[in-house]
């Protein structure tokens, strides 16, 4: 049986990325938000208040420092909505207050009964780039990579992952599917003394089963470190294990097992994991480790403040039965400029005055 090498996610451009592991799920993401939002109904709000005639467009602002991801989801929801969208950057782009986003344009309903769900993918996504690129201007001039986990929001992790990239950081392994990483519930099944015996059958087990990406075993003692790069290599000259998991260690007992590492078996990388923070990150990396892994770029990053700025053509007449009655058209675009000089936009909500829903 012949098995397809694994890819190389790091390697990939982003835009090759986003296509070959993220578009098929965001299609799916968001499939599920759209009816979580519309359902049957649609949004009976805009059906009860805005004339189908009505056209306008919608500027994606930041209100905030920070890295946009999530684009190409976008454009995925202002297609299914039959809007048109514009970019203004690309994903990976540094962004600040006031930086224009992308540009939305099409019937005035449809962006009303849009805009929270690309604002909702755009605020996430970002918000986990812009963690990842903290994380990893921390790191700069030492060796050390700063990668991910799987610690995502279930039916977003390619997603995430794509916005980690977007970030600068680089990719763990997918799922458990693609990698072996032996951690501590799966040692603990091993009767004592086995260490060593026991990650060398999985490791052959695996490889024989297909290509994997890495093979990888979590150890959090310098004993069990001296174990594993005591392994000899297998029959095939290659080595047992591409990578050793460091839990929880501090820095220096992190620079002491680089030091046995280098020593011993210095192709085997040496990944440190565990109470990764913004405060702890550069002594980690500054240990001379090769990867640290931070679970907070998609499980706890905050969503970026980004908001939605709209437009109404003017000129339009016609209302909800034919006719803007009252001069509905006018109303808008009064209370649109009205709203500018005072401030408002659409952080939370699109046009929301003070006060108004949810």
């Amino acid at each position: 049986m012949t098995h397809a090498r694994p890819t190389d996610w790091n390697a990939l451009a982003l835009p090759a990325l986003f296509d070959a592991l993220a578009r098929a799920d965001a299609e799916d993401a968001v499939t599920r938000a759209l009816a979580e939002d519309l359902r049957e109904g649609g949004d009976v709000t805009s059906a009860a208040s805005i004339p189908p005639s009505l056209r306008g467009s919608a500027t994606v602002v930041s209100r905030a420092q920070g890295v946009i991801a999530g684009l190409p989801v976008a454009e995925i929801v202002a297609r299914r909505a039959g809007l048109a969208i514009e970019r203004h950057v690309d994903d990976g782009a540094r962004i600040g207050p006031g930086t224009r986003i992308a540009t939305i344009a099409g019937p005035f309903a449809a962006l009303l009964a849009h805009e929270r769900t690309i604002l909702n993918f755009l605020t996430l996504l970002s918000g986990n780039a812009t963690a990842a690129a903290r994380f990893t201007a921390l790191v700069e001039g030492t060796r050390a990579q700063v990668c991910d986990t799987r610690k995502t929001i279930p039916g977003l992790r390619t997603l995430q992952k794509y916005a980690t990239r977007c970030g600068g950081a680089s990719l763990h392994r997918i799922g458990l599917f693609d990698a072996v990483l032996l951690k501590d519930n799966h040692l603990g099944a091993f009767p004592a003394g086995t260490l060593a015996e026991r990650v060398r059958a999985a490791a052959a087990h695996a490889r024989a089963r297909g290509p994997v990406a890495f093979v990888e075993c979590e150890v959090d003692s310098l004993a069990q470190l001296d174990e594993l790069l005591a392994l000899a290599p297998d029959a095939s000259g290659a080595r047992v294990l591409d990578m050793i998991l460091l839990d929880n260690m501090e820095p220096a007992m992190l620079a002491e097992a680089v030091r046995r590492r280098d020593a011993r078996a210095a192709g085997v990388l040496l990944e440190a994991s565990g109470g990764v923070r913004l405060e702890t990150v550069r002594a980690i990396a500054e240990s001379g480790v090769d990867r640290i892994s931070v679970g907070a770029i998609t499980h706890s990053a905050p969503a970026i403040d980004l908001g939605l700025d709209l437009e109404v053509e003017p000129g339009l007449d016609g209302g909800l039965d034919g006719g803007l009655d009252g001069g509905l058209g006018e109303r808008l675009s009064e209370g649109r400029d009205a709203g500018r000089h005072a401030g408002r936009h659409a952080d939370s909500e699109v046009a929301r005055r003070p006060g108004h829903g949810a």
